[in-house]
């Protein structure tokens, strides 16, 4: 058999799937949307979810010309006697799972719309089970936030779960979680990339700097350097689908002042838009977008000035690709 041919069934057997990448048009030519909303959290439930749902963005997706459906992850009453909120936040995920899976199967564009970041499993677990066949496909993550999350219950200093959802997700944490959420298998650090981060604790850096986890710098984020499209180049080519996250808290703080994770020299929520809308029109493997922790208060209206208007440079990616 010559070089070749071995290579191209190499690639068949092992590699991407390119043909899963979606415009998430509808017959009528209309852009489809999901506003998808996570409202467990590690500590019980969050209203934040439906402020993000109501505070302007579904009339701002209908003046782009996008039909809009709004899900919402929730427990059985058998599910709502169990255990605590860290066993009720897994069971939510599984369900927010197929939420995420059905949106992406019927060509809805899922903007997920989180408590906290711990919800990030669900979403990932729901495009892994997008695919031809039952197995699992490739998912990647460029993940936005102030903090990297991969801490683990040995090396956090807050005991807080909102600490580990990357470490939950790539199989480092909380195994029962990451399995009620259906995410399995875990995902490749190969598949992960960071953008943003400024704040570590020590035993969480060591993890990072042991682990293949790829970095972006805030610079790169702000001026959409050459390196922000080697990583999304990497992640093109090693998965099928590519999920991007926001804590918000990655935002400078003059535009989440309320965030109780605030971290000083932020992007902006414009230098954000402007690179979800490039990489959601260049990348049609970007699949989804979610957002996670809207402060609670709000004055001013920045925060979620801020929130839609990186939604709308994602739809408007969505919308460019030919």
């Amino acid at each position: 058999m010559k070089a070749t041919t071995i290579a191209v069934l190499i690639a068949l057997a092992c590699g991407p799937t390119p043909a899963l990448a979606q415009k998430y048009t509808g017959a009528d030519g209309k852009l489809r949307v999901t506003l998808a909303k996570q409202p467990f959290s590690p500590t019980g439930t969050s209203k934040g979810p439906d402020t993000m749902a109501s505070g302007g963005i579904q009339k701002l997706l209908a003046d782009l010309g996008a039909t809009v459906r709004i899900e919402q992850s929730a427990l059985t009453p058998d599910e709502e006697t169990e255990y605590g909120a860290w066993k009720k936040l897994g069971m939510a995920l599984g369900h927010y799972a197929d939420i995420v899976a059905r949106s992406e199967k019927d060509g809805f564009f899922t903007v997920g719309l989180y408590a906290t970041c711990p919800s990030m499993p669900g979403m990932v677990s729901g495009l892994q089970k997008t695919g031809p066949t039952r197995e699992p496909i490739r998912i990647g993550m460029l993940w936005l936030d102030a903090h990297p999350d991969f801490n683990t219950p040995e090396t956090t200093r807050s005991g807080s779960m909102g600490g580990m959802p990357v470490a939950i997700a790539t199989g480092r944490a909380l195994p029962v979680i990451r399995l009620d959420a259906k995410l399995d298998p875990p995902l490749s650090d190969r598949h992960v990339v960071m953008g943003g981060v400024r704040l570590t604790d020590p035993l969480e850096q060591r993890l990072l700097d042991d682990s293949q986890i790829e970095q972006l710098s805030v610079d790169d984020l702000r001026q959409i350097t050459p390196a922000v499209w080697v990583q999304l180049d990497r992640l093109n080519r090693l998965t099928d689908k590519i999920y991007v996250h926001i804590d918000m808290d990655v935002l400078d703080p003059r535009e989440v002042m309320a965030h109780g994770n605030k971290v000083p020299n932020g992007p902006s929520s414009e230098q954000l838009a402007a690179l979800f809308e490039q990489i959601f029109a260049r990348y049609p493997k970007a699949s989804a977008i979610g957002f996670a922790t809207i402060p609670p208060t709000d004055e001013g209206g920045l925060s979620i000035a801020a929130l839609n208007r990186m939604i709308a440079g994602a739809v408007r990616g969505v919308k460019a690709r030919k």
